[in-house]
């Protein structure tokens, strides 16, 4: 599986994956953290522009996106119900999704994400189990609650290697 920058050529086969990935998200309880319509065109342009989204590919072709933001997330300077286990510079794995059609897609993201920060932090909705399970087999901890732009929860992860 290769890694890449998105460019906005891509946009077409992008705007596919996510379609499938909320396709799956409603199948498997989770229709509500990205809806019909999340994550919207302008924030994956936005994404691409700011040179933030990561394609996987295999054989050639887009199976999973993922947005790799470095710095801090305004979102997680408030956490409840727990506390982020440091307060160093951390980077954020967002607003990955997979087609479906080929497996590894999640760790694929997850380790590239991990080999370019010492501490990455994520989250995700409380009714999608399988990102739950994702972050925990690659070694992130929940660290508690946060609230996103529209104030919904989300449950807060962060990985950092052990010393």
């Amino acid at each position: 599986m290769n890694i890449e920058k998105a460019t906005a050529r891509d946009l077409a086969e992008i705007l596919r994956v996510y379609a499938a990935a909320r396709a799956y998200m409603s199948a498997h309880g989770n229709a509500t953290q990205w809806g019909t319509t999340y994550p919207p065109e302008e924030i994956i342009c936005d994404d691409i522009a700011k040179g933030n989204l990561y394609l996987c590919v295999e054989n050639g072709k887009i199976h999973g996106v993922f947005a790799f933001i470095e710095g801090a997330d305004p979102t997680y300077a408030v956490i409840e119900q727990g506390a982020w286990p440091d307060n160093r510079p951390y980077n954020v794995m967002h607003r990955m999704a997979s087609d479906g059609e080929v497996r590894g897609i999640g760790k694929a993201a997850l380790d590239f994400c991990k080999a370019h920060s010492e501490n990455v932090r994520a989250d995700t909705h409380k009714d999608n189990v399988t990102m739950q399970n994702m972050l925990a087999k690659n070694g992130f901890v929940p660290c508690g609650i946060i609230h996103v732009e529209n104030g919904s929860e989300r449950i807060a992860y962060q990985y950092t290697p052990e010393k």
